[in-house]
């Protein structure tokens, strides 16, 4: 990129200097769900409504340095200085932003071309039809019996049955070793995990009010963080699907498909 070209960008973005278009992570918050008409197919989502971004770059982890590993360092959210601590207001400071409600750490392969005081754009990363990963913190549902976290059919709810219907049963504890083996599914404690939901697609950008709409749910509770990645999956964009041509002969009539001798008929 030219020095002019950084400059057009710079001021696009109101003087903030654009991070290279190779790293595909952003932060977000995740806002709630809705529904739109895809701009596309012209079907209507089921959609779940990011504000992704802007992510202020702020530290570079080199293999070369001390860290010993590729990895960057990302903000997001504006918060009270009196919130966070002096270290951390310092780090702030270095990188020229204010200070950030969520820091968390993104490894990748390669740091060239990556500064302190980069900032993320989710309309630099993403658009309609691209797929991605999104990941977060699942609502928790406290202490929970083996029928609701683990889906058991539970036992006979009749003949005398009384409080044991909901019951996991017998725990295999008389085996060769006579006690319970660990895994074993019983009660307890249920969601508060991090949770990956994989190949999610675009359904529109926002630029202007850095929103994303993501097809169907996305893990966690309004307001809560999520990291949106591209996928890790090899189909990274949606293909369109293309109409069958149909074929004409001379006079303008279809000409049909030949059949293969001995094709099983349906």
């Amino acid at each position: 990129m030219s020095e002019q070209q950084t400059t057009e960008a710079t001021a696009e973005t109101g003087g903030a200097k654009k991070a290279p278009a190779t790293f595909r992570s952003i932060l977000g918050e995740k806002v709630g769900m809705t529904q739109i008409f895809h701009p596309k197919d012209q079907n209507l989502y089921g959609v779940t409504v990011v504000k992704a971004g802007p992510c202020p770059i702020l530290r570079v982890k080199t293999a070369d340095s001390k860290d010993g590993y590729n990895a960057l360092q990302l903000g997001f959210g504006t918060i009270k200085d009196k919130s966070r601590s002096k270290s951390e207001l310092g780090q702030f400071k270095a990188a020229g932003v204010t200070a950030q409600k969520y820091v968390r750490e993104l490894r990748l392969a390669d740091t060239k071309g990556y500064e302190a005081g980069q900032t993320v754009f989710v309309d630099a990363l993403f658009k309609t039809g691209d797929y991605v990963d999104v990941q977060g913190v699942c609502k928790g549902k406290g202490f929970a019996g083996v029928m609701k976290r683990h889906n058991f059919k539970g036992l006979p709810g009749s003949h005398g049955a009384s409080d044991k219907k909901r019951s996991p049963g017998s725990l295999a504890s008389r085996r060769s070793l006579g006690r319970v083996m660990p895994g074993q599914r019983m009660a307890g404690h249920l969601g508060n995990v991090v949770i990956s939901t994989i190949k999610i697609e675009v359904v529109s950008v926002d630029a202007e009010q850095n929103l994303i709409y993501l097809a169907g749910a996305v893990p966690g509770p309004n307001g809560g963080l999520v990291t949106i990645s591209e996928t890790v999956k090899n189909k990274k964009v949606r293909a369109e699907a293309k109409a069958p041509q149909v074929k004409k002969d001379k006079m303008g009539n279809i000409i049909k498909a030949a059949v293969k001798p001995g094709a099983a008929k349906k």
